[in-house]
């Protein structure tokens, strides 16, 4: 194989393995997540009134303490994974988010976070140094081949939504030690079906120079699964459209929220029949930012009331700004988020 196609295929490969961390599934995942602690078995099948309904306006959800995803508006079910067990707040390995309809964004720092830290971060790991930034309505990933003394490379691309709900990656540069490489292989008559095996990759699959995408199986727990309508580039973020976006309920709540309604639900030494619990923001002026390995604090933090109907209302105060010590890496996460005005009639 030609030393300049080698490294833009590794590249392609790369790019691949992380844009497929913006969905849901139940694939190993890197270090230094332990892999005991990251692997969400499958959903138990409850239905009817058994089910419990979540929605999320203007959500801020964190992953890990660089990871957050955005999410503008949410609709779906909190569905255990443990048969005979309700979800558990205290255990993301006890729900999955199941999506009916949604828009969620990840930044392009997000994105590069998730490829050096879950998908390369391996000693051996075949690229180091990732970088992905947007322009305009492609994506651009930057980094090294780990070999030799290291190759630098560089890939552009576009994304769209498959028929089926995945992601389309559609390569349209390629440069490698700063020398295009697309043009070298169609002049041997070689593409990317012929010259990647992804039998044992899960989740990316290739059709021609296309990368296909089973979206989301590489990042951290809580998960979240549904299908894929349509993403896009806006601003610093890539946004994924999950079914049709709907308006949340008209005159039911403001602001920013998370509201489970129905089934069982189970929190700390809590557990709720029949839930109806709404975690709305304290500040509404930005958004609601939620870590779920830390929402015992945030709970402490806030104050609930007790509805006329038996519904709890729990009011958290932004993860960033509940009284604890912050460290350089989770103040430069804080001043990296984007600002959404929610508008409720989104």
């Amino acid at each position: 194989m030609s030393p300049r196609i080698y490294p833009a295929i590794c590249c392609l490969c790369g790019t691949a393995l992380f844009l497929g961390g913006c969905g849901a599934g139940k694939d190993k995942v890197s270090a230094p997540i332990e892999q005991s602690k990251d692997i969400a078995p499958d959903v138990v099948q409850v239905r009817g009134n058994n089910q419990t309904h979540v929605e999320m306006v203007n959500v801020n959800l964190h992953l890990d303490a660089a990871l957050i995803l955005h999410i503008h508006y949410l609709s779906g079910k909190f569905l255990s994974t443990r048969k005979g067990q309700p979800p558990a707040f205290d255990d993301k390995l006890s729900y999955v988010v199941a999506i009916d309809s949604a828009e969620v964004g990840v930044s392009a720092a997000g994105m590069s976070h998730v490829l050096n830290t879950y998908v390369f971060a391996a000693p051996d790991a075949p690229l180091k140094n990732l970088t992905l930034t947007l322009e305009g309505s492609q994506i651009k990933q930057a980094g090294t081949l780990n070999k030799g003394i290291g190759i630098p490379f560089e890939m552009t691309g576009t994304m769209s939504a498959t028929a089926d709900g995945r992601i389309r990656i559609q390569p349209t540069q390629m440069k490698a030690a700063h020398l295009p490489v697309k043009g070298v292989m169609k002049l041997f008559g070689l593409d990317m079906a012929k010259l990647i095996n992804t039998r044992k990759t899960k989740g990316v699959s290739v059709e021609g120079n296309d990368i296909i995408l089973d979206a989301a199986q590489m990042l951290p727990p809580p998960k979240m699964r549904g299908r894929i309508t349509a993403v896009r580039i806006q601003g610093d973020e890539i946004i994924q459209t999950f079914g049709t976006v709907r308006k949340p309920q008209a005159g039911k709540l403001s602001g920013n929220y998370m509201w489970y309604r129905g089934g069982v639900l189970r929190f700390g030494k809590l557990t709720m029949n029949d839930t109806d619990m709404q975690l709305i923001d304290a500040d509404p002026t930005d958004p609601f930012d939620f870590f779920p390995d830390h929402y015992q604090d945030q709970l402490v933090a806030g104050y609930s009331k007790t509805t006329a109907t038996g519904g709890l209302l729990v009011y958290m105060p932004d993860y960033g700004k509940i009284s604890r010590p912050v460290s350089p890496q989770m103040a430069n996460v804080k001043a990296r988020q984007p600002s959404f005005a929610h508008n409720s009639g989104r």
